[in-house]
């Protein structure tokens, strides 16, 4: 599996409070993002089956909930 690398733009805050988080559990920020990234993945397919295949956004997305 290829990894990949992502730039992200967040408030300062919320850094400092991720880093903190990721200080408390023994981890470095990336892995923290990593953990919240996995957890987030699993839970939304539990909640609507497995993601496969090769993601296509254009059918894939559908539009946000309100």
């Amino acid at each position: 599996m290829a990894v990949k690398s992502v730039s992200i733009r967040i408030e300062e805050e919320m850094l400092d409070k991720i880093a903190y988080i990721a200080d408390y559990e023994g981890r470095s920020v990336n892995s923290q993002v990593l953990v919240l990234i996995r957890n987030h993945i699993k839970t939304f397919e539990d909640a609507n089956g497995e993601i496969r295949g090769r993601i296509k956004p254009d059918s894939n997305v559908r539009p946000a909930r309100k």
